[in-house]
């Protein structure tokens, strides 16, 4: 198991297949195309894994969802660093979630308990549903997951931070994004779709096939554009409070 609070790779590979809900062979398969880091190996020649190797297959199970080839998954991953950051690697994962339709899935207690690597409390469940990484259902077994979601919720199931405190954060991040989303959204219709440009966009099916192509360009510039300018402003906070707890 990934002892709390260090980034020591201490996951088996059979550990790491349940966490990140795949099979051993297909991290192998996964090792050989190079597509993950080799394993730190420990005593007796056991492989050991980490969060960074979890965060890669979670970002390769994200790039799946959206239909890309092993080839294309290959080539994308090739750009990034092998000793990429956990963290880095979340920002990816984030930005190629923006590309696709929200969609949830089903799973059992039993699927999350791998997934979390323990058996979940109630007040885990509490945590995760806070964070709309999961829903209950009918079936106190079973859940519907938001796949995008749940990576992170897991994440921060070992965090020391009260629930009401999460659901403040979520809420806080909730109210921003969507109050970004609506003045971005004033923008592009006001100041690029005015009613000035009427006659340059002509009307009818054309111009609803030119604003979906607007938006289709735009959206994953801004999502890029928001997420950059997020980590820049939470490194600048951080750098306040390091500074504070310093003095």
């Amino acid at each position: 198991m990934t002892t709390p609070g260090t980034e020591e790779p201490t996951l088996t590979v059979d550990e790491l297949a349940a966490r990140a809900g795949v099979t051993v062979r297909t991290i192998r398969f996964y090792s050989t195309r190079g597509l993950l880091p080799p394993p730190v190996i420990g005593p007796r020649r056991v492989g050991h894994y980490g969060p960074g190797h979890l965060s890669r297959l979670a970002l390769i199970e994200q790039l799946q969802r959206h239909g890309m080839t092993l080839s294309a998954i290959e080539r994308y991953l090739s750009q990034l660093p092998q000793d990429l950051s956990e963290d880095d690697l979340a920002i990816h994962r984030a930005l190629v979630a923006s590309w696709g339709p929200d969609a949830r899935e089903e799973a059992t207690r039993e699927q999350l308990d791998r997934r979390a690597g323990r058996e979940l409390a109630e007040e885990d469940i509490d945590r995760l549903a806070a964070l709309d990484a999961l829903e209950r259902t009918d079936d106190q077994d079973r859940f519907r997951i938001d796949p995008k979601v749940l990576h992170l919720g897991l994440r921060l199931l070992d965090v020391p931070i009260e629930l009401e405190t999460i659901r403040t954060a979520h809420a806080v991040v909730l109210e921003h994004t969507r109050s970004a989303a609506r003045e971005l959204s004033r923008l592009f219709r006001d100041e690029v779709w005015g009613p000035e440009r009427d006659h340059e966009s002509g009307s009818g099916p054309e111009r609803m096939r030119a604003k979906k192509s607007l938006s289709a360009h735009m959206q994953p510039l801004v999502v890029e554009a928001l997420v950059i300018a997020f980590q820049r402003s939470m490194k600048h906070e951080l750098r306040a409070w390091y500074g504070q707890d310093a003095d």
